[in-house]
């Protein structure tokens, strides 16, 4: 028999319900593996050894009662975003470090209404700030492909714990990138729903215009799986919107004929690695056999995406981010002189630098002398982006790039520049940008590390994304490849 780590989502779902182990096996041979191997990663902040036991023991006997839920029994991992109550909730901050939440964010509460056993809560760059995962209070996550390097971030906890098996799926969140660069750096699969689609009760806000939640996983499949559960209205998100939600798993096997994939034009430059722009080809054509038909889009304002998103995100969250003084919650500094010392020093301790720097930027740009010449410029070229984007689903039904422009970088190497970071989501922040819905789906290896090909579609289309990727890996093998360290 295949080994519990090396199952998939659905794998695993299908070995429960013929009674071939049980979830308590699951979880155990899983929390083993973190146990064991975690410490070469960094990925996980709190691991939830006890109470998943106890949950799985919990789900074995509702199976055995024949009230087994979708996902009973099955384990996950929650990106340390989400609020879980009971849980320490830290969002890889000094600031939070210490802070419990008293309350379950929709995500998590309709995951375990499913019957999902959660493992444990994974390492991210601070607030959701940065591409690399070594923005984190509590250290860097390193890649399972090669240590030394990146696997990306924010969500990087995430992507390195399904990467490396030491889960089989696991929540995480996109602002402008965060979902499907990581995949597309640990070879998984990450897909961002449209803005909306996924309630944001509970998941702590960097840029709520641009916030959307999701999930990384080794196939379409399981993704599907759980973003028909986290998917639907929640009346405690003002930003949700009440649309239905198809059968994602139902319709994974829609065939591929017909299907209008764009290219973009602008993906293919100077500043991408060529043999990624190889392998994204050789992807499209894999998709083209299934019956899918290529042709060339221009999304000619995309140049300014990277410039508009660091406009409007760090102004979002500087207003964000207000809420951590000192005061209420969150960390406080030390015997401080009085209230203006207090605030100053909490703020100044508790945050690190990325999240210091994005502060002051939106600060600045939404200042009374700034507020017209930037943060209002910013949203007008962000409707021209969102208006580039309809134009183009006019006449194509997917479009299709790269999803970074190259492989995993390695850490520390672009520390020290934050614009050379920021340009590592040069081709994902359009998605953000227009609420669109987004997917990164393996495709290739360049020296030894994963690639990704990049699908986006417009709003309410996950289904056809995962439906495409789902096709795609019926031919291939990119997304059953694993790092030999953690085979």
């Amino acid at each position: 028999m295949t080994a519990l780590h090396e199952m998939t989502l659905s794998g695993l779902k299908a070995g429960l319900d013929a009674g071939e182990f049980t979830s308590v096996e699951i979880v155990s041979a899983l929390l083993g593996r973190i146990e064991s191997l975690d410490p070469q990663l960094n990925a996980f902040i709190t691991v939830l050894g006890e109470a998943a036991l106890a949950d799985a023991a919990r789900a074995d006997e509702a199976r055995a009662r024949g009230d087994a839920g979708p996902l009973c029994g099955l384990p996950i991992v929650h990106k340390d975003i989400f609020c879980m109550r009971d849980v320490r909730t830290t969002c890889g901050s000094r600031m939070l470090e210490n802070f419990v939440s008293p309350y379950d964010a929709t995500v998590v509460e309709r995951l375990a209404g499913a019957g999902a056993v959660v493992l444990g809560k994974t390492n991210m760059d601070e607030f959701a700030m940065g591409s690399s995962n070594e923005t984190s209070w509590f250290g860097p996550v390193k890649n399972p492909w090669d240590p030394a390097c990146s696997p990306g971030g924010s969500s990087g906890g995430s992507a390195a714990a399904v990467a490396a098996r030491l889960a089989p799926a696991a929540t995480a969140t996109d602002t402008g990138g965060s979902i499907r660069q990581p995949a597309a750096l640990t070879g998984t699969v990450g897909i961002k729903p449209t803005y909306g689609r996924v309630s944001r009760y509970g998941m702590i806000a960097f840029a709520s215009s641009l916030d959307q939640a999701g999930v990384i996983t080794r196939t379409a499949e399981d993704s599907a799986r759980l973003l028909g559960v986290m998917a639907g209205f929640d009346e405690r998100d003002s930003t949700s919107i009440d649309h239905p939600v198809p059968d994602y798993v139902g319709e994974l096997d829609v065939a591929l004929d017909g299907l209008r994939i764009g290219i973009v034009r602008q993906h293919f430059d100077a500043g991408l690695d060529a043999s990624c722009a190889q392998a994204v080809r050789d992807a499209l054509a894999e998709l083209e056999k299934r019956g899918a038909v290529l042709t060339e889009v221009d999304l000619p304002n995309l140049d300014y995406c990277v410039p508009t998103y660091y406009v409007v995100a760090p102004a979002e969250c500087s207003s964000n981010l207000s809420r951590f003084d000192g005061v209420r919650f969150g960390y406080r500094a030390k015997d401080p002189e009085d209230l203006l010392d207090l605030y100053c020093r909490s703020r100044g301790e508790g945050f690190g630098a990325e999240v210091k720097r994005r502060i002051m930027t939106g600060t600045y740009v939404l200042s009374a002398g700034y507020y017209d010449a930037y943060y209002l410029q910013a949203q007008k070229v962000r409707q021209l982006i969102s208006e580039d984007f309809r134009r183009a689903f006019a006449d194509v039904d997917l479009i299709a790039g790269p999803t970074t422009p190259t492989p995993a970088f390695r850490l520390g190497d672009k520390t020290d520049d934050p614009i050379t970071m920021y340009l590592n989501d040069i081709y994902t922040i359009g998605a953000n940008l227009a609420g669109l819905p987004a997917l990164s789906a393996p495709c290739g290896m360049v020296d030894g590390l994963p690639v990704g090909l990049h699908l986006v579609g417009p709003h309410w289309s996950e289904g056809r994304l995962l439906a495409a990727t789902h096709q795609y890996q019926q031919d291939t093998a990119w997304h059953e490849a694993a790092p030999e360290a953690f085979r």
